[in-house]
């Protein structure tokens, strides 16, 4: 049975959706440490787990799914090609449009990526025992979807920042 005091210590320290945000935001810092050391922002590196799941998409198709604007994902798109890490190639049944695909560095990198994101969970979510590991990702699957929320896409990509 709770106690009147352990309810309100639970209310001063907040409830689920405070403490999503205030884990999120904890990770996300976590995350950007981790990816800056591997020359990436998060963005550019969201970027390159889209690619490597679908590749040769149109610039134009991805940044829908990202919910980006497609004049804010020419430039973020030519960042990345910049680096060797991106490569646009005339789509073969729509001359207009370029189909991007990751180089052979780009998968390098993504191998590192999925490394450190392996990292990532582990530290995270290291209080939690596996099956408390399941669960708790199954629960955030279903409140996202419920949320309507693209699976695999940060909500980040809306905003100006990149």
């Amino acid at each position: 049975m709770t106690t009147s005091s352990e309810s309100a210590r639970s209310r001063s320290q907040g409830g689920a959706a405070f403490l999503l945000a205030q884990l999120g935001a904890h990770a996300t810092a976590l995350f950007t440490e981790r990816v800056r050391r591997l020359d990436l922002t998060p963005a550019q590196a969201g970027l390159l787990r889209t690619l490597a799941g679908s590749p040769g998409r149109s610039q134009r198709e991805i940044a829908e799914e990202l919910g980006m604007a497609a004049s804010r994902f020419v430039p973020f798109a030519d960042e990345l090609e910049k680096h060797g890490l991106i490569e646009r190639r005339k789509n073969p049944k729509d001359r207009r449009l370029h189909a991007l695909h990751l180089t052979e560095r780009g998968d390098r990198l993504l191998g590192e990526l999925r490394e450190a994101g392996a990292a990532h969970e582990q530290q995270v979510c290291e209080a939690l025992t596996p099956e408390e590991h399941r669960q708790l990702t199954a629960l955030l699957r279903r409140m996202a979807e419920q949320q309507k929320l693209t699976p695999g896409a940060h909500p980040g990509y809306r905003t100006p920042q990149t």
